[in-house]
């Protein structure tokens, strides 16, 4: 190795015990390899490319807006591109009336729902503090404070460190809960763990409960009991307590809705968080959608007084890449994309009768196939082997889980998603 490659500046990031892909271009959920190879994208990229890559509806939307103005700070420069997309957005995802708050991120988004609850109930309620709970499986993010707020056991800093923060409640999977009924399942009763939290805070102490609708990649792709979101709804309702559900993983149809939430009924959250699949790896982007009930709060206030969202913050580069997500995201057939969904599954249901595979958990375009101890990097590795690639999760319970999480792109063809099944089936059976 030559000297300048031994003193190069190092790339601070994750890594992994694997080697990293040479790209030398894209198409769709494909990535072409220098060497003339390709592999197929199993994970959309971070569980964000929900509409593959090189799109030209995206390239087209940005180079419209990079040909006016690529730069125009919203209270100055009038933002118009901002609204077209606050507007269609809204109406894609059943909110049509919401306000909205556009960062740059997921993690500022649950930063700046966070704030926007404290800062609605003390208009509403005079509430005396702003407790946001959260569950013990969640994951809102890689901030000082939403890694010190959520349940993630391997991302929590230490104690020391953690801002005297920490998840409130048991989330109601089996990692979490399960011992503490196991002669049952976790049921919708298992949100009565929230009531008793809120409870024990007195409710004039807490803003909202943070929640994840179907978990991410904290334990992997676990689906909520049903009726416990609606539990949840009712019980934060009772007590003046807004729910904010974060779905920048789950929004923007992967989980085969355009909001996880719609799966059930009775459970509209306050205010809904979303960012990987509305930027789908073309720009950084958060936004949180406000209901107008709880946005008519923030006319009280001074507009100094609302949380600042950051320099880039809506800048209409991003609003013209996401206008264009939403271009490929409404072209969508959306009977062919179910049917494609119920390919999925079934592919996934079939690996549980691999040894390797402990469980598989998930809906839509999301799952969480968990292996035995020592299993996941001799299965990503064979995956990758044979074409495709996947995203490990963070495992639960004790001792720690291992797995990875299935996630192809929405743009998907029923020959992509037989490959992948094929694949990750030869991968598991040669691991075992």
């Amino acid at each position: 190795m030559d000297s300048y490659a031994q003193n190069r500046p190092r790339l601070l990031t994750s890594s992994r015990p694997l080697p990293d892909f040479e790209v030398v271009g894209t198409q769709g959920p494909w990535l072409h390899l220098q060497g003339g190879t390709r592999i197929f994208d199993g994970s959309s990229g971070l569980l964000c490319t929900n509409t593959g890559q090189s799109s030209p509806r995206v390239r087209a939307r940005i180079q419209e807006q990079f040909d006016r103005y690529t730069f125009g700070g919203a209270a100055v420069v009038q933002p118009r591109i901002q609204m077209d997309l606050m507007e269609r957005l809204c109406r894609a995802v059943g909110r049509p009336d919401d306000s909205v708050a556009l960062t740059t991120c997921g993690t500022l988004g649950v930063e700046v729902a966070i704030q926007l609850a404290r800062t609605i109930t003390r208009a509403r309620d005079r509430k005396a503090r702003g407790d946001i709970l959260t569950s013990t499986l969640s994951y809102h993010g890689m901030s000082a404070l939403t890694l010190g707020l959520a349940g993630n056991h391997t991302r929590r800093p230490r104690a020391q460190d953690a801002l005297g923060l920490g998840p409130a409640f048991p989330a109601p999977y089996p990692p979490a809960h399960g011992s503490a009924h196991p002669d049952r399942a976790c049921d919708a009763s298992c949100a009565d763990e929230v009531a008793h939290e809120i409870d024990h805070r007195g409710s004039e102490n807490v803003a909202a409960v943070l929640i994840e609708p179907i978990n991410g990649t904290t334990g992997g792709a676990f689906v909520p009991p049903d009726g416990y979101l609606r539990r949840v709804s009712e019980i934060c309702r009772e007590r003046d307590v807004l729910v904010i559900h974060d779905e920048v993983l789950t929004g923007m149809w992967r989980t085969g809705m355009a909001l996880a939430s719609h799966h059930w009924e009775g459970c509209e959250p306050d205010m809904v968080i979303l960012s990987k699949g509305l930027g789908a790896g073309y720009t950084s982007v958060g936004a949180v959608l406000v209901s107008p009930e709880a946005a008519r709060w923030l006319r009280h206030v001074e507009a100094d007084s609302l949380p600042a969202m950051g320099t880039m913050a809506a800048n209409p580069l991003m609003a013209a890449a996401c206008l264009g997500v939403l271009d490929e995201l409404e072209q969508l057939d959306l009977t062919a994309l179910a049917a494609l969904g119920e390919r999925l599954s079934h592919a996934m249901t079939s690996l549980t009768d691999i040894p390797t595979v402990r469980d598989v958990r998930g809906r839509g375009f999301l799952y969480g196939v968990e292996v035995g101890a020592g299993q996941l990097w001799p299965v990503m590795r064979a995956a990758e082997e044979r074409g495709v690639f996947f995203y490990p999760f963070t495992g639960a319970g004790e001792p720690t889980s291992e797995g990875f999480v299935v996630a192809p792109p929405l743009s998907s063809t029923d020959d992509d998603i037989e490959f992948l099944a094929s694949a990750l089936t030869g991968a598991l059976k040669a691991a075992s």
